[in-house]
């Protein structure tokens, strides 16, 4: 049987579109250094951004959520804690690359891992800027996780 649809006339009502993962993995970690509290709307649900708020939690942010809605209360700026052992990025590229430069920043050392798959992607674009700021991180054959970062007061590169 075939049938024919037609193109519409015209659409009207509310539509509400999926958080954005980008936006999510990167409003967290702003979240979590600011101090205070920070509430995120229309959050993204996926398994990358959850990695992202775990991560976050570790390092002493306290972080609450409630379908879409996630509420942050930050510690404030220098004011991470250490985490009680190697923070797990999942899956999530972006929470490893984003949450490396963070890390490179503070004044105590860490361990940042992944899966078996985060695991075999390198890094080391990533790694280069902290490295040449100041900050000693070591990983597998130089660029791949696990990576633990001693961080400090890094240096601007001109």
């Amino acid at each position: 049987m075939t049938r024919t649809i037609q193109p519409a006339s015209g659409i009207s009502g509310p539509i509400s579109l999926p958080g954005d993962k980008s936006i999510s993995h990167r409003y967290t970690m702003l979240a979590a250094l600011a101090e205070g509290r920070s509430v995120l709307t229309n959050y993204s649900s996926g398994q990358d951004c959850a990695s992202t708020l775990e991560c976050m939690r570790a390092l002493g942010a306290r972080c609450s959520v409630q379908g879409d809605r996630v509420e942050i209360d930050g510690p404030g700026e220098g004011r991470l804690q250490v985490p009680s052992g190697p923070l797990d990025a999942g899956n999530s590229g972006t929470t490893m690359r984003l949450l490396s430069g963070i890390l490179a920043g503070q004044e105590f050392e860490c361990q940042i891992k992944g899966d078996a798959s985060l695991s075999q992607r390198p890094m080391k674009r990533v790694l280069t800027p902290p490295r040449a700021m100041g900050s000693e991180i070591d990983a597998r054959d130089g660029e791949c996780p696990p990576l633990t970062i001693r961080g400090g007061t890094l240096r601007p590169v001109l």
